[in-house]
């Protein structure tokens, strides 16, 4: 592991950024579209989906911290993790988030997804770096835990999941080089998804998924997911999780190919899974709920052209889910409680 010390303009000081609005009202709307009597037990008949700030440019990543009942997120552009808290509204709790070195041209130069380890250390896809790190909140330094395969960085991280033995599984698409594939930056000749040991052992689980992104473990963790962020192959992925930790047995969870095609906003981007095995998925249109079986049961839709769900976490006492949505922080109480509450 490489410590780096990096000038972080801010970390939870200002209690409120030019700009953005914490005030609850008008944003963009979203409906809930029933389409299976089992979603009556996961999303109770007045459920609404609720604006809790707007004004970001592309926000990702929402990590739900327990012990202070606080969400984070990232806005990806903007270089910047913010803070929300019931009560008290948005805060800026790091900036840099991710890149550090200055100018650049790649837009994606902020943190992406980020997440709570089994000691509270905040842990991040560092993706404007290029790498996953962990955050020393009392030094203002970060730690690198994973930077290359077999000597070659890695493209951009986007998403992480921790299984419970502590092994941080982790996917890293393109989409923090400013020409993606085609970026000169661009060492692998793939996008894989990795699994890191405790140890710091690193595991190339699969190269064969062309935009890996978003991830996450059914409840018994014997089934990982991945959603594919391919317009041309727009589908979550689930594999049976082998004894030693890699997966295997690869297969279409659902397909929302002809979705994209209809053009609907978004992709196969990030997932939380609750108590029950269901999962609740960014994609085209909205946000996606399915049963441990790959069936629809229905979808937060959103009716605001180019509103696009990137990504969700559980919060409060785990029956609240938060979500981000283009430039837009939004929550739902739900009937269900996510897995870990």
């Amino acid at each position: 592991m490489k410590k780096s010390v990096a000038c972080f303009l801010a970390l939870m000081v200002f209690p409120l950024v030019a700009g953005l609005q914490s005030v609850r009202g008008d944003g963009p709307e979203f409906k809930i579209v029933r389409l299976d009597p089992a979603l009556d037990a996961l999303i109770p008949p007045d459920a609404k989906a609720e604006k809790l700030a707007g004004g970001f440019t592309w926000v990702e990543g929402p990590a739900w911290r327990k012990k202070e009942d606080y969400l984070l997120f990232s806005d990806i552009p903007k270089n910047t993790i913010y803070r929300w808290k019931e009560g008290e509204g948005i805060s800026i709790f790091l900036r840099p988030a991710g890149y550090d070195l200055g100018d650049t041209p790649d837009w994606e130069l902020g943190s992406n997804a980020l997440i709570f380890d089994a000691q509270d250390r905040l842990v991040m896809c560092d993706h404007g770096n290029r790498r996953i790190d962990w955050v020393n909140e009392a030094v203002y330094t970060k730690t690198t835990l994973a930077e290359k395969y077999l000597g070659k960085r890695f493209n951009s991280p986007n998403d992480l999941v921790f299984k419970s033995n502590g092994d941080l599984y982790f996917t890293d698409p393109p989409y923090g080089l400013d020409k993606r594939n085609q970026d000169p930056k661009k060492e692998l000749d793939f996008n894989g998804v990795f699994r890191l040991s405790p140890k710091g052992e690193l595991t190339l689980l699969t190269k064969e998924l062309t935009f890996p992104n978003g991830l996450g473990f059914s409840p018994d963790e014997k089934t990982f997911y991945v959603a594919v962020s391919d317009p041309q192959h727009a589908v979550w992925m689930a594999y049976d999780v082998q004894p030693d930790g890699t997966i295997a047995n690869g297969r279409v969870f659902f397909d929302a190919t002809d979705t994209v095609k209809q053009g609907k906003a978004g992709l196969p981007d990030g997932m939380k899974v609750d108590a029950q095995g269901n999962l609740f998925a960014a994609g085209p249109g909205g946000l996606y709920i399915f049963s441990p079986a790959g069936k629809q049961l229905g979808l937060i839709q959103s009716l605001t052209p180019g509103i696009r769900v990137s990504n969700c976490a559980w919060g409060d006492d785990g029956s609240t889910l938060y979500f981000t949505a283009t430039s837009y922080l939004m929550r739902i109480k739900l009937a269900t409680k996510g897995e870990g509450f």
